[in-house]
């Protein structure tokens, strides 16, 4: 058994989860006489209640927790067609691709020693001859081929251990779901289409994975899609990412055109060795900033972030899978697969401009430097946004989209591992996070808004202490997983001489300690501030729901420890190490300067980001106590009204957006093209049909008149010569001798005068 054997079946058991429990579900709908809504008395589940936008839908009030008969059961089970099957087919899709994954980077290290790829190609997808390019013909085939290598093999790990966690989660908070089975169809769709994405060995298939998320994003976001925001919310995300995926199309075919293949091994062997010729006149750099612009879209940064807050529209599983686990890490994925390409447009744009280069020129020329740009703006961007939220999966949503900001701003600065380890840690405290809010829904029957929470500490224990783990890693405390890998984001981007982007990156670090810890104080701590009805039916979840909440919580204590720096512990990154097979070698005249650092800048980097976030901590903690409603918090907002309000409404971006692109360039764009539509197309056809009537017109004319008159006036003379002739052969002979006589007469008279 090798590797490259097993890698298919990593792909084949999520395909198989979402044939049969697409199917049964199919088949249990057209028995329902097309009703998504199963027979019985709680047919009506969790998706009928809460109606607010960005909600959850996760129940109606505290009938669907047990207020049927004084009991916390949620409905029985025969109520949903093939629940059972369902509930053991979803988890188990996943888990197999699990093991199978395991089992396939075993071998993997096994016979390579995590030093190369393996490849397994599995057909000649698109055989399409020999093409011209930029340097010549080159002949062009897409295999359909998976690649193995440390980069896919973490990706791979913790997106089917993560995945299948959330599928056991799902068990539990969908249980009463009238459409159980198709959400499980749907999440095994999703990881199939993940595990696609990173397992591709080209551009090509990879493609095929990033269409498929988008696909699945768009039908678990719009999960509730009878309910208007949750559709919106849906299309919002598979427009806005069609934006991005037209970027990538076009670095896709930059590089067929430059490399004559979208192969990862054959264009990054190829671009090491000749990185001159294909920097040259900034061709990679067009290409990469085409990729980045797809992964702007898929991972939500400006100006392409807007669909993610919103896709907290969808079940709060759904929210966990996209954050931690699958969709929004796939552009970071993406160009951390192409470094070698943002590597070498680095080093043209150094060679070309110089050392000291404005800020403008290297964002005309570097397109590692747009990534780390956008990457810090977006963090801070967001950060701030999380400030005023009160919906406790907006907060974390907005939280997600400056968390991936300092993703790509680890890997702008070329400190891809750095950017990966972020990745990694936090998909264990994201989803922890995410878990957690759908486990406090669970429990508050549907509701999201933290005003109306709070006191949840006791009620809720499980959930509490788990949720307050993942916030201390998220916001950087010593010796949690968040702390390692922001620390290096926050040092590698320092150390490579970006002060101000490292200050940035640091404010932000403190305002996501403070908005975690507001959103830990308003939700469990101080005095309830819901419903009696509602605080009556509060309840821990289920094991099913909190037995993931406690290993993604220890994962969020743990992992970090695999990225302990250097300068702490000799060779202690042992995440860097394993990802350096990924880095192709350039040569040295194209090898981005190391830069050191000592270890008192080190530590005093590190007690830097250690202080600030104790600070967002500290703060968040004593504003935020006391009782509801705050009021440090209040005073600001009544004095400040206008900021408040502006942060309150996500800098009306939405708005703008809805202003700009919507209604003026959609709808009014949309009049301007029927306009021409209806005055200059239809005016051209139209006036031809006009121009064309009145040549006919004339030329009828012309045949009446000329044609015919001179056919007619030539049968009209011959008619009157013969009806005059008729008239003289009468029959009779006196006419006849007239005639004659009179002829006779007119010669003579003739012959006279002529005389």
């Amino acid at each position: 058994m090798t590797a490259a054997a097993v890698l298919p079946f990593i792909l084949v058991f999520p395909i198989l989860g979402f044939l049969v429990n697409g199917l049964l579900y199919l088949a249990s709908h057209s028995k329902l006489g097309g009703k998504d809504s199963p027979l019985g008395p709680h047919g009506g589940g969790h998706g009928d209640g809460h109606g607010a936008p960005g909600s959850d839908s996760h129940g109606s009030g505290a009938s669907s927790h047990g207020a049927h008969g004084g009991h916390d059961s949620h409905g029985d089970h025969h109520d949903i067609p093939f629940k059972a099957v369902h509930t053991w087919v979803g988890p188990l899709a996943s888990g197999l691709a699990c093991l199978t994954s395991f089992l396939a980077i075993f071998l993997w290290w096994g016979e390579t020693h995590g030093e190369e790829a393996v490849v397994a190609k599995l057909w000649t997808w698109l055989p399409m001859g020999t093409n011209p390019g930029w340097f010549g013909m080159k002949p062009l085939v897409v295999d359909a081929a998976l690649r193995l290598d440390p980069l896919s093999a973490l990706m791979i790990g913790f997106v089917t251990f993560i995945g299948t966690l959330i599928h056991v989660y799902s068990v539990g908070y969908m249980g009463h779901d009238p459409g159980y089975g198709r959400f499980f169809a749907y999440l095994n769709l999703f990881m199939f289409s993940m595990l696609t994405l990173v397992l591709g060995a080209s551009l090509g298939v990879l493609f095929v994975g990033w269409e498929g998320v988008g696909l699945c994003s768009y039908l678990l976001i719009g999960y509730f899609y009878t309910k208007d925001f949750a559709a919106d919310a849906g299309k919002k995300a598979f427009v806005v990412n069609r934006i991005g995926d037209a970027g990538f199309l076009l670095g896709l075919f930059g590089c067929f055109a430059m490399f004559g293949t979208a192969d990862f091994g054959t264009m990054f062997d190829l671009a090491s060795k000749a990185p001159a010729t294909y920097a040259a006149g900034g061709l990679v750099t067009a290409a990469c900033v085409c990729l980045f612009v797809g992964a702007c879209g898929k991972s939500a940064q400006l100006p392409l972030y807007v669909w993610l807050p919103d896709a907290m529209a969808g079940p709060t599983p759904v929210s966990a899978l996209i954050h931690a686990a699958t969709m929004v890490t796939a552009g970071v994925y993406l160009v951390a697969r192409c470094n070698v390409l943002f590597r070498i447009s680095h080093e043209w744009a150094v060679k070309t401009l110089g050392e000291n280069a404005s800020f403008f020129s290297m964002l005309t020329h570097d397109a590692s430097f747009v990534v780390a740009v956008v990457g810090g703006a977006t963090a801070i961007f967001a950060a701030s946004m999380g400030f005023a939220q009160t919906d406790i999966k907006k907060v974390l949503a907005y939280s997600t989209v400056s968390q991936l900001g300092y993703m790509f701003l680890g890997c702008g600065v070329l400190a891809f591992s750095a950017g990966m380890f972020h990745v990694f840690t936090h998909a264990w405290f994201k989803a922890c996070l995410f878990l957690g809010s759908g486990s406090v829904i669970h429990a508050m029957s549907g509701e999201q808004e933290m005003d109306k929470m709070g006191g949840l500490k006791g009620m809720v224990p499980h959930t509490f202490r788990t949720m307050l783990i993942a916030t201390l890693a998220i916001a950087g405390v010593p010796g949690l997983a968040g702390f390692f890998s922001k620390d290096q984001i926050l040092g590698e981007t320092y150390i490579s001489g970006h002060p101000v982007l490292w200050l940035v990156a640091v404010l932000t670090a403190g305002m996501t300690a403070f908005y975690m810890f507001r959103l830990v104080k308003m939700t469990f701590y101080g005095d309830f501030r819901g419903t009696d009805e509602v605080k009556h039916h509060v309840h821990e979840s289920p094991w099913t729901m909190t037995v993931p909440l406690w290993i993604l919580a220890i994962g969020a204590i743990v992992v970090g420890w695999f990225g302990v720096p250097n300068f702490l512990w000799a060779k202690g990154n042992r995440f860097e190490a394993f990802l350096e097979p990924i880095f192709p070698k350039l040569p040295p005249d194209w090898t981005p300067v190391v830069h050191e650092a000592s270890h008192a800048t080190e530590w005093s980097l590190m007690m830097t980001s250690v202080v600030v976030a104790t600070i967002g901590i500290v703060v968040g903690w004593k504003l935020y106590s006391g009782s509801y409603p705050f009021a440090v918090p209040e005073r600001f907002a009544k004095r400040f009204a206008g900021l408040y309000r502006t942060v309150r409404n996500k800098y009306y971006v939405d708005e703008a957006y809805e202003w700009l692109f919507v209604e003026r360039l959609v709808k009014r764009g949309g009049r301007f093209l029927w306009e021409i539509d209806a005055r200059v197309v239809d005016g051209v056809v139209n006036g031809t049909r006009h121009l064309a009537i009145g040549v006919s017109e004339i030329s009828s004319w012309f045949d009446r008149v000329f044609v015919d008159g001179a056919v007619n006036g030539v049968a009209n003379t011959f008619q009157a010569a013969w009806r005059g002739y008729g008239r003289l052969q009468n029959g009779q002979t006196q006419s006849y001798a007239l005639s004659m006589t009179a002829g006779v007469l007119g010669l003579v008279c003739v012959y006279i005068l002529l005389s």
